[in-house]
């Protein structure tokens, strides 16, 4: 009997402890499953993201110099032209009457002008090319001999660049002119069809009118440019947007059908700004930005004029920053802060944040690199807490 309830006292103790250690393990705090990132350091930027459109900065649009019939248009879109050498179209023009004719002179009078006044523009160009080049020289002399700044020697080249795109463009005007005196001094002859020249060397960009039809004076016929040397891209930026650019400020052209970026800058903010309805019917205070493209492989790729492109224009860039994940950041009393995981326990950070471009952010003080941080914090989350990282199938 004695050894009865002594087994049964054994067993009633060996059950208790039993259910005491099933319910401490039932209600000890397990660890929470978050997910985690590493703080890393390495290049960040800060960009600007907008669609934009490839276009041809000097395009030239050839019209009827004359009312008259023109003749079936024979060059198509993508065809090479050469200034005032290829004939692009052929008008036949109307017989003049007194009136006509007069006017007729004083076309060939202000064409001629206009020739004499391309020719001084020419040769200024020209004079301002070799200053730009002298200058250039002379900046990589000086840069040679460790007495100059590398902007200084940038700015030279810059402007020895765009010198010498002036004193081509110059160049093309004069071409220009001279086919619009050809063309006044023929329809004065009223003479056969009056040939019209290319106004510059490029490619035929668009044609308006193919077939034969009675044009009046002016009215377009096609449009001629160069996307090989002269093509760049308007962004419209948010008016907001665009007081962070400056011009000079390198641009990264994306989604352009290619594989790697192509690099431009930005050549010019424009001073007047303009309403767009949105997609989403939001009115928006847009201002038109042009990036000039500098990448080497212009000319030998196909990208063309009105193609769309993404252009992403770097506001700032570190090569050597401290990265956090942004999604880490939280705030807390104003400040910025994460959570750190040590030893498998969340520990709160204050850290002190530079430049966010929304997935990185920069980290001015309190994190180092290597170390592991919370994403996505939750509210349950508290200093000392247990946490493993989540498994990500």
């Amino acid at each position: 009997m004695a050894r009865k309830k002594t087994s049964r006292f054994y067993l009633t103790v060996g059950a208790a402890v039993l259910l005491v250690l099933l319910l401490i393990y039932a209600f000890w705090p397990s660890a929470t499953m978050v997910d985690m990132g590493t703080v890393t350091q390495g290049p960040m930027q800060l960009t600007i993201d907008e669609e934009g459109r490839t276009r041809v900065d000097d395009s030239y649009a050839v019209s009827a110099p004359a009312a008259g019939r023109l003749q079936r248009v024979e060059v198509e879109p993508g065809d090479r032209v050469i200034g005032g050498r290829t004939v692009v179209a052929r008008l036949l023009p109307a017989p003049l009457d007194p009136r006509a004719r007069a006017q007729a002179r004083a076309g060939v009078a202000m064409a001629e002008a206009s020739l004499r006044a391309a020719r001084e523009e020419a040769a200024r160009a020209a004079a301002e090319r070799e200053l730009a080049a002298n200058n250039l020289a002379r900046e990589q002399k000086l840069w040679e001999l460790d007495s100059t700044s590398r902007e200084a020697l940038e700015t030279a080249r810059r402007d020895a660049a765009t010198a010498a795109a002036a004193a081509g463009a110059a160049n093309a005007t004069i071409s220009s002119r001279r086919a619009e005196l050809e063309r006044a001094r023929a329809e004065l002859s009223g003479g056969g069809a009056i040939a019209i020249f290319a106004p510059a060397s490029g490619r035929v960009l668009s044609v308006e009118q193919e077939s034969e039809t009675t044009l009046a004076a002016g009215a377009p016929i096609m449009e001629v440019g160069n996307i090989d040397g002269d093509l760049e891209v308007l962004v419209e930026l948010l008016s907001t947007d665009a007081v962070q650019v400056s011009p000079g400020d390198r641009v990264l052209i994306d989604n352009w059908g290619g594989g790697e970026p192509l690099e431009g800058e930005v050549a010019r903010i424009e001073p007047q700004g303009f309403t767009k309805v949105s997609a989403l019917g939001v009115e928006e205070q847009r201002v038109n930005t042009i990036v000039r493209l500098t990448d080497p492989r212009i000319g030998q790729i196909d990208l063309g004029s009105g193609f769309r492109v993404e252009a992403r224009i770097v506001v700032w860039e570190d090569d050597d920053a401290i990265i956090v994940p942004s999604s880490a950041l939280f705030r807390e009393q104003g400040d910025w802060a994460v959570f750190v995981v040590a030893d498998g326990e969340a520990e709160r950070r204050a850290v002190r944040i530079g430049r966010n471009n929304g997935t990185q952010a920069q980290v001015i003080e309190g994190l180092n690199e290597g170390e592991t941080v919370i994403l996505y914090p939750a509210a349950e989350i508290t200093d000392g807490t247990s946490v493993e990282r989540r498994n990500v199938e």
